[in-house]
């Protein structure tokens, strides 16, 4: 069920906001959890089951080991739920990638290939997995208490705004609001001012760049030529942009009509200077996330730094593996590992000599390369576009009708534009726009409703008579 859907505006979210204002605040956790339970069932009922007798079992086997007095039995504990957890994101997501590349090895040596069912893959089980891992891992550092009740674990992990493609929320950020929060008229006015933003992200800029992204990755790579592969990877880097921070600002708003105060996950990410900061910007959550969970457990910076680098990289190809079973995403990882290594050997030291406009450029320039790993469906393909974007040569080749027909109208053209505009925007100006302070931006109470009614109406207009658009993270 999209955000941007007619069956969302008009009818999940009318009445589910309704009854959860209409209803006594200490039932209100109640009707968030059977509204998310039919929002994610809506999208995944085959997956409903499974996924409910995991959070029995995870609820369960966690208050055994906080309960337990022995150090190792409460480490068996721990091992347990966490390798149900990890076996579940690998069985879902990974097995059929598995079998696929067994069985390219097996065809080699002329051996009989390996049979499997194939796996469909949950919605939202990277997120919903790595939620499960993070209550886990901080019960077990006794950074929080375990949640008093089953109903408010099940909450933490399918809140309907962020199940499905995040942001991934820490359980000590958020585990004092699932028992105590309130909702003020402010709070409500902010969540659907900031809900109405992301909508407009999702349908006017993102679905519009889309159509030229789309079009140029799906005509065979040796037709076209440098100006459309750049064109190309732009708008690609636009869409997945505008896209996923879209659906975080609806998560987030939503979440904040209920009375949750959530964190970023975009800080404008295509400002930064270099990868590292790239990566303080860009699905933060994300970041966040990885940095607690694998980067310091593993040592972080507090070995040599060999293992650092070490450390680093291995965080990056698993951030590459966790978006998706495919070697693109693999070799997206490794490169992005790759850039903040050499970010720490030499280039943060040199790149003070350098304008910050350059920087600026050198940075979106190595996003965009890594970016074509992402979009394409093989490491070949990737490797045949990136040629084309540095291949002077084919400045005046023919491109096919296809891509000369493609539609540039003045709507595209003027939301490529405007998208260019807003995204570089921040670095020219004092303020940050991935963290709007929408108080300062939108002014008085009047000036707020007046803009959400205006941007509510653009996209209304546009979800209403636009075809189907799925977010992109809802693959992950």
């Amino acid at each position: 069920m999209l955000f941007s859907s007619p069956l969302f505006l008009f009818l999940f979210a009318p009445i589910f906001f309704t009854i959860y204002f209409l209803t006594i605040k200490k039932h209100r956790n109640l009707v968030i959890l059977l509204g998310s339970l039919f929002f994610y069932a809506w999208g995944g009922p085959s997956f409903v089951g499974i996924l409910l007798l995991s959070l029995l079992v995870d609820w369960h086997i966690v208050n055994l080991m906080k309960n337990s007095k022995d150090g190792r039995i409460k480490k068996f504990y721990f091992i347990i739920a966490l390798l149900i957890n990890l076996f579940l994101l690998i069985y879902f997501k990974y097995v059929n990638f598995f079998i696929s590349n067994m069985n390219d090895i097996l065809n080699l040596i002329h051996i009989q290939e390996l049979t499997w069912p194939n796996v469909i893959l949950p919605i939202g089980i990277s997120f919903i997995v790595f939620h499960k891992i993070s209550y886990i891992i901080e019960i077990y550092r006794e950074e929080k208490e375990p949640t008093e009740k089953l109903t408010d674990y099940i909450i933490y992990i399918m809140l309907f705004p962020m199940a499905i493609a995040g942001p991934i929320i820490k359980y000590k950020d958020i585990s004092d609001q699932l028992t105590k929060r309130e909702s003020s008229f402010d709070d409500i006015l902010y969540g659907v001012l900031r809900f109405s933003i992301g909508l407009f992200k999702k349908v006017w800029i993102a679905d519009n760049v889309a159509i030229v992204a789309n079009e140029v990755f799906s005509v065979p790579t040796n037709e076209i030529n440098i100006v459309f592969s750049w064109i190309g990877v732009i708008c690609y880097s636009l869409q997945i942009y505008y896209d996923f921070s879209g659906y975080a600002d609806m998560a987030i708003g939503l979440s904040r009509i209920m009375g949750f105060k959530v964190s970023e996950n975009f800080n404008s990410p295509y400002i930064s200077q270099n990868i590292t900061e790239f990566w303080r910007r860009w699905h933060i959550s994300l970041s966040s996330w990885m940095k607690n969970y694998i980067y310091i457990p593993l040592g972080g910076n507090r070995r040599s730094k060999v293992r650092n680098y070490f450390n680093l990289w291995s965080v990056f190809l698993i951030s590459g593996l966790w978006h998706g079973a495919s070697w693109t995403f693999i070799v997206w990882g490794i490169l992005h590992g790759l850039f903040i290594v050499f970010d720490k050997l030499f280039w943060l030291k040199f790149s003070l000599k350098i304008p910050k406009w350059i920087n600026i450029l050198i940075t979106y320039v190595l996003v965009l390369v890594a970016w074509v790993f992402f979009r394409s469906s093989t490491i070949e393909s990737a490797l045949q576009y990136l040629k084309k974007m540095f291949d002077f040569s084919t400045i005046f080749q023919e491109v096919p009708n296809s891509l000369k027909s493609l539609e540039f109208s003045n709507v595209i053209i003027f939301i490529i534009i405007f998208s260019i505009i807003i995204t570089f925007l921040p670095s020219f100006v004092q303020y940050k726009t991935g963290l709007i302070k929408y108080n300062h931006i939108f002014g008085s109470t009047f000036i707020k409703m007046i803009c959400i009614l205006v941007i509510l109406l653009l996209s209304i207009t546009k979800c209403v008579t636009s075809s189907f658009s799925p977010f992109i993270y809802f693959q992950f």
